[in-house]
């Protein structure tokens, strides 16, 4: 009975189920997101917005579920009393290292616990918003969604985050300053950067372009507060911090260190903005050295030591899934095994379309999510830009 759990979370038809599960409900919601897009929105943005919290809420937990329930991977969180508090209950922009494939996941059970989990927004690539479930999804709940160009995009920035700031509940913002997902390559490409410019080099991170920053922080201050976060997963970990094995049950060990920090504190000039999100990340960077090297955030770094905090799995996410599951998997399954039973050639290929399509969907979700799949980074022939011009553009949405 010991091997039986593995072989369940493992088995290629439980996920399939799964992804069964997770891309209906997608198409479910965004159909519900579309209908109060164009039918409540003009007449009550209010409304709208509270009932938009709870179907994104719906969509991301379920891959919460994989994390909390499913693998059983546990995040500790070190952050003060006092920060705490202001947790969830607050807008806030969040600067967080875009190290490992699994880091916006770890994020979301963070933003789950302290109940932002719904409203949990991101700059991203224009692009996506056209992807089906997820894309869709992130249109109707408002992302920041950029173009190649810094001056559309400053324009975009101001008005996107005018609207966000006008939510009547908290919103939790991403801005993957880095630009993309750390690489070793990419991390040469930073390197070299920094010192062509007589910068401070990284060792754990992307130099971080600063311009989306900039940009943001006029319509930021004294709205919101900054939560700069630090993930770190230990490198002996026997199991890599990848969503294929968050899908096969695998559990990983997340450490996450949080800071807030009050808008109202930050720079008013651009270039000493810009200089500030560099000394941030090079705090980060100690942090990070003194994890890799001591295992803790504190032992080689400046910050006060804190007490670790367990975030437990929330019975919310277990009861979304099974209801999702009940809504949809259920009946599908039951019409797929009808097609199959009739013995005839036409419903069995239906049939088989139907599971190999899910299956396809599945499989290029999860490939979307590998660190060989992020963006180039300090390239000059990535259509015309390069980490040189401070390209806002980020590498936040990962089909999650």
């Amino acid at each position: 009975m010991t091997n039986l759990g593995p072989l369940i979370k493992q088995s290629t038809l439980v996920h399939l189920c799964m992804a069964i599960s997770y891309f209906t409900s997608g198409l479910i919601i965004n159909i519900a997101q579309c209908i109060l897009y164009f039918g409540l929105k003009p007449f009550n943005k209010r409304l709208y917005r509270t009932l938009g919290y709870y179907l994104c809420y719906s969509f991301y937990s379920q891959l919460v579920f994989l994390a909390d329930w499913w693998s059983g991977t546990k995040l500790y969180v070190y952050i003060s009393e006092e920060d705490l508090k202001y947790c969830g209950k607050e807008h806030v922009l969040l600067l967080m290292n875009h190290t490992y494939e699994v880091d916006w996941l770890m994020g979301w059970m963070f933003c789950e616990k302290v109940g932002v989990l719904g409203n949990c927004k991101a700059y991203a690539k224009k692009v996506i918003q056209y992807i089906p479930t997820v894309g869709w999804a992130w249109k109707f709940a408002e992302f920041v969604f950029l173009e190649r160009s810094f001056e559309k995009d400053r324009e975009i920035i101001g008005r996107q985050i005018n609207e966000i700031m006008d939510y009547p509940d908290p919103v939790w913002l991403l801005l993957n300053a880095e630009g993309t997902r750390f690489t070793e390559k990419k991390h040469e490409a930073s390197v070299k950067f920094a010192r062509e410019r007589g910068m401070v080099e990284l060792k754990h991170h992307l130099i971080p372009r600063t311009k989306g920053f900039t940009a943001s922080l006029p319509h930021l201050r004294g709205k919101c507060s900054i939560l700069g976060i630090q993930l770190a997963i230990s490198k002996d970990s026997p199991n890599k911090p990848s969503i294929f094995n968050i899908l096969n049950g695998k559990p990983l060990i997340g450490h996450m260190h949080v800071h807030r920090i009050p808008t109202e504190s930050l720079p008013e000039k651009e270039e000493e903005a810009a200089e500030w999100l560099q000394e941030l990340f090079r705090e980060k960077d100690q942090l990070q050295e003194s994890f890799h090297t001591h295992g803790d955030f504190f032992t080689g770094s400046n910050v006060p030591r804190k007490v670790p905090i367990e975030l437990k799995p929330r019975i919310h996410t277990l009861i979304n899934m099974a209801a999702w599951n009940i809504i949809t998997v259920v009946p599908i399954v039951y019409y797929l095994a009808q097609l199959l039973i009739t013995g005839e050639l036409i419903s069995f290929s239906i049939a088989a379309s139907i599971l190999f399509a899910f299956h396809l969907l599945m499989v290029k979700a999860i490939g979307m999510s590998k660190i060989s799949k992020a963006s180039s980074y300090g390239s000059d022939k990535v259509n015309g830009h390069s980490h040189r011009n401070g390209d806002t553009n980020s590498e936040t949405a990962k089909t999650k």
